[in-house]
């Protein structure tokens, strides 16, 4: 069954007992990598939300091009430490 965006719905009723703990440790353990990759790369917050930023302020057309024009930015990494910076200051 097709949902929003073209995404599936899972129906986990089709999965044994057993299938079903494993998937349930599965998405325990990727929440968990995920948060500790996470946490050992606070860039990413400030990467996505400068982007998350920009795009509310600005409100481009072509969300897609405008992505693609953010991250291809040549002064990007340095906008980044500046802002690590920053935060570290304020921490």
């Amino acid at each position: 069954m097709a949902g929003k965006g073209g995404l599936t719905k899972l129906d986990v009723g089709v999965l044994s007992p057993e299938q079903q703990e494993k998937l349930r440790q599965f998405k325990i353990k990727t929440r968990i990598d995920n948060e500790k990759y996470l946490r050992s790369h606070p860039e990413v917050e400030v990467l996505v939300g400068d982007f998350l930023g920009n795009v509310l302020l600005k409100r481009p057309a072509d969300i897609r091009e405008f992505a693609a024009d953010h991250f291809n930015n040549p002064s990007l990494c340095a906008d980044v430490s500046f802002k690590m910076e920053g935060n570290r200051v304020m921490d």
